[in-house]
């Protein structure tokens, strides 16, 4: 079943155009991957969705309800949480208050705290130390267990691999089976094409705001890939 739609999607920055008539599908159950360089749009798309950037109404269809326009706050209570890039964790409160934090909306579901220190064991270890304090792939993983606490149906992840090393990546990605078991849908953007074609059931590429590409990773060619990313 479809769980997100967008329609004819703009967004703005001020006077600023940003997104020019995106159209997205998401079904429940799906691994969705958003490719594009830098400026392409991606994060403003994410942005939108959340409620961080303003939106028409109809443009956003979330679980059968228009949510365009609506205050990020309620956003997340309906079940659409985002992992931020760059992390964004409250420097002055430990791991656990962090996780604690992405649960204040109270939305009944699987996860808890418990189950983010199963997701992520060496979480519970540091439960009591500032979040800012772990490493780069452990600040990910807070980040990561925070937007999950939420109880969304689908979860949002912008740049998760951003800095990490490939072998933190690897640990990183390999939690969404997981995560999906749940009965979480996923949309993750990423500049790196080969990590976002190997966890995705579909991928759309994003060029100056606009979709330049849509498909399943095994029918796009990588001359089609290339081609949809640099604009060649």
């Amino acid at each position: 079943m479809t769980l997100l739609t967008t329609h004819n999607l703009e967004s703005y920055y001020g006077d600023f155009q940003a997104l020019f008539g995106v159209d997205v599908t998401i079904n429940e159950g799906e691994t969705i991957a958003i490719i594009g360089s830098n400026g392409a749009g991606k994060s403003t798309f994410l942005r939108t969705l959340t409620g961080l950037l303003s939106s028409p109404t109809d443009s956003i269809v979330f679980d059968g309800e228009a949510i365009g326009g609506i205050a990020a706050n309620e956003i997340v209570g309906k079940g659409l949480a985002m992992v931020p890039e760059g992390r964004r964790l409250f420097p002055s409160l430990s791991v656990e208050e962090n996780l604690i934090i992405g649960g204040y909306s109270e939305r009944p579901g699987p996860w808890t705290i418990e189950r983010i220190f199963d997701l992520f064991p060496i979480l519970k270890e540091r439960r009591n130390h500032p979040g800012t304090a772990l490493s780069g792939g452990q600040q990910q993983m807070v980040a990561i267990g925070r937007a999950l606490m939420s109880n969304p149906k689908l979860l949002l992840c912008d740049e998760i691999s951003l800095g990490l090393a490939p072998i933190i990546i690897k640990d990183i990605y390999e939690c969404l089976p997981g995560i999906m078991a749940e009965g979480t849908s996923v949309l993750v953007v990423e500049q790196d094409i080969n990590q976002a074609l190997s966890v995705s059931d579909r991928i759309y590429c994003f060029q100056e705001g606009k979709i330049s590409l849509e498909g399943a990773p095994g029918e796009l060619s990588r001359d089609q890939i290339s081609a949809a990313y640099f604009g060649v």
